[in-house]
Protein backbone atom coordinates (compact mmCIF):
# COMPACT_ATOMS: atom_id res chain seq x y z
CA UNK A 1 0.00 0.00 0.00
CA UNK A 2 1.48 3.32 -1.11
CA UNK A 3 0.37 6.16 1.22
CA UNK A 4 0.61 8.90 -1.40
CA UNK A 5 -1.38 6.83 -3.92
CA UNK A 6 -3.97 6.14 -1.25
CA UNK A 7 -4.10 9.87 -0.41
CA UNK A 8 -4.87 10.65 -4.07
CA UNK A 9 -7.54 7.94 -4.05
CA UNK A 10 -9.17 9.64 -1.07
CA UNK A 11 -8.88 13.03 -2.75
CA UNK A 12 -10.75 11.84 -5.83
CA UNK A 13 -13.28 10.02 -3.63
CA UNK A 14 -14.09 13.28 -1.81
CA UNK A 15 -14.93 14.83 -5.16
CA UNK A 16 -16.94 11.79 -6.24
CA UNK A 17 -18.95 11.49 -3.02
CA UNK A 18 -19.55 15.26 -3.03
CA UNK A 19 -20.86 15.00 -6.60
CA UNK A 20 -23.04 12.01 -5.69
CA UNK A 21 -24.54 13.87 -2.71
CA UNK A 22 -25.44 16.89 -4.85
CA UNK A 23 -26.60 15.17 -8.04
CA UNK A 24 -27.70 11.71 -6.89
CA UNK A 25 -26.14 10.39 -10.12
CA UNK A 26 -25.18 6.73 -10.12
CA UNK A 27 -21.84 6.23 -8.33
CA UNK A 28 -20.59 4.04 -11.19
CA UNK A 29 -21.29 6.86 -13.67
CA UNK A 30 -19.47 9.37 -11.47
CA UNK A 31 -16.50 7.01 -11.08
CA UNK A 32 -16.30 6.37 -14.82
CA UNK A 33 -16.54 10.07 -15.70
CA UNK A 34 -13.81 10.97 -13.22
CA UNK A 35 -11.37 8.35 -14.54
CA UNK A 36 -10.67 10.64 -17.50
CA UNK A 37 -8.93 13.12 -15.17
CA UNK A 38 -7.28 10.66 -12.77
CA UNK A 39 -3.52 10.17 -12.94
CA UNK A 40 -3.62 6.38 -12.82
CA UNK A 41 0.10 6.06 -12.05
CA UNK A 42 -0.19 8.16 -8.90
CA UNK A 43 -3.58 7.03 -7.60
CA UNK A 44 -4.76 3.92 -5.77
CA UNK A 45 -7.56 3.28 -8.26
CA UNK A 46 -9.01 0.30 -6.42
CA UNK A 47 -9.29 2.37 -3.22
CA UNK A 48 -10.85 5.29 -5.12
CA UNK A 49 -13.31 2.90 -6.74
CA UNK A 50 -14.14 1.19 -3.45
CA UNK A 51 -14.85 4.46 -1.66
CA UNK A 52 -16.89 5.84 -4.54
CA UNK A 53 -19.04 2.74 -4.98
CA UNK A 54 -19.30 1.29 -1.46
CA UNK A 55 -20.08 4.44 0.54
CA UNK A 56 -23.40 5.06 -1.25
CA UNK A 57 -24.30 1.37 -0.72
CA UNK A 58 -23.62 1.66 3.02
CA UNK A 59 -24.81 5.24 3.51
CA UNK A 60 -27.50 4.44 6.11
CA UNK A 61 -25.09 2.52 8.35
CA UNK A 62 -22.42 5.21 7.91
CA UNK A 63 -24.82 8.04 8.74
CA UNK A 64 -26.08 6.13 11.80
CA UNK A 65 -22.50 6.18 13.12
CA UNK A 66 -22.04 9.88 12.34
CA UNK A 67 -25.35 11.37 13.54
CA UNK A 68 -24.82 11.09 17.32
CA UNK A 69 -21.58 13.07 17.04
CA UNK A 70 -23.02 16.06 15.19
CA UNK A 71 -24.34 19.29 16.65
CA UNK A 72 -26.87 19.54 13.79
CA UNK A 73 -28.80 17.33 11.39
CA UNK A 74 -26.80 15.52 8.72
CA UNK A 75 -28.75 17.46 6.08
CA UNK A 76 -27.37 20.70 7.56
CA UNK A 77 -23.70 19.70 7.36
CA UNK A 78 -21.68 21.35 4.59
CA UNK A 79 -21.63 18.87 1.67
CA UNK A 80 -17.83 18.92 1.36
CA UNK A 81 -17.33 18.27 5.05
CA UNK A 82 -20.04 15.60 4.99
CA UNK A 83 -18.32 13.78 2.11
CA UNK A 84 -15.04 13.84 4.03
CA UNK A 85 -16.65 12.61 7.26
CA UNK A 86 -18.47 9.83 5.41
CA UNK A 87 -15.25 8.64 3.79
CA UNK A 88 -13.40 8.65 7.13
CA UNK A 89 -16.26 6.80 8.82
CA UNK A 90 -16.21 4.17 6.08
CA UNK A 91 -12.46 3.78 6.64
CA UNK A 92 -12.89 3.49 10.42
CA UNK A 93 -15.33 0.62 9.88
CA UNK A 94 -13.87 -1.16 6.85
CA UNK A 95 -10.13 -0.49 6.90
CA UNK A 96 -8.89 -1.45 10.33
CA UNK A 97 -5.36 -1.71 8.91
CA UNK A 98 -5.31 2.09 8.65
CA UNK A 99 -4.63 3.62 12.08
CA UNK A 100 -7.44 5.89 13.27
CA UNK A 101 -5.01 8.81 13.61
CA UNK A 102 -4.08 8.47 9.93
CA UNK A 103 -7.77 8.45 8.96
CA UNK A 104 -8.40 11.61 11.00
CA UNK A 105 -5.27 13.37 9.72
CA UNK A 106 -6.13 12.60 6.09
CA UNK A 107 -9.69 13.87 6.61
CA UNK A 108 -8.47 17.09 8.25
CA UNK A 109 -6.07 17.69 5.36
CA UNK A 110 -8.88 17.12 2.86
CA UNK A 111 -11.07 19.58 4.78
CA UNK A 112 -8.29 22.18 4.70
CA UNK A 113 -8.02 21.71 0.93
CA UNK A 114 -11.69 21.48 -0.05
CA UNK A 115 -13.74 22.67 2.92
CA UNK A 116 -14.77 25.96 4.43
CA UNK A 117 -12.22 28.09 6.29
CA UNK A 118 -12.83 26.49 9.70
CA UNK A 119 -14.26 23.24 8.32
CA UNK A 120 -11.22 21.19 9.29
CA UNK A 121 -11.90 21.92 12.98
CA UNK A 122 -15.45 20.62 12.65
CA UNK A 123 -14.27 17.50 10.80
CA UNK A 124 -11.57 16.87 13.41
CA UNK A 125 -14.03 17.23 16.30
CA UNK A 126 -16.61 14.89 14.80
CA UNK A 127 -14.05 12.25 13.82
CA UNK A 128 -12.27 12.42 17.17
CA UNK A 129 -15.55 11.59 18.96
CA UNK A 130 -16.51 9.02 16.35
CA UNK A 131 -13.16 7.22 16.47
CA UNK A 132 -13.51 6.77 20.24
CA UNK A 133 -16.76 4.89 19.60
CA UNK A 134 -15.93 2.96 16.42
CA UNK A 135 -12.29 2.14 17.15
CA UNK A 136 -12.55 1.81 20.93
CA UNK A 137 -9.74 -0.70 21.50
CA UNK A 138 -7.30 1.13 19.23
CA UNK A 139 -8.09 4.56 20.67
CA UNK A 140 -7.96 3.32 24.27
CA UNK A 141 -4.67 1.50 23.65
CA UNK A 142 -3.09 4.83 22.74
CA UNK A 143 -4.22 6.56 25.94
CA UNK A 144 -2.40 6.33 29.20
CA UNK A 145 -4.64 5.25 32.06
Amino acid sequence: MNPSKRRKGRRYAVQAIYQWQLTDNAPTDIYQSMLVDVNTNKTDLSFFEELTLKIPEQIEAIDEQIAPHLDRKISEVDPVELAIIRIATYEFINHLETPYRVVINEAVEQAKTFGAEEGHKFVNGVLDKLSAKVRTTEVNAGKKV
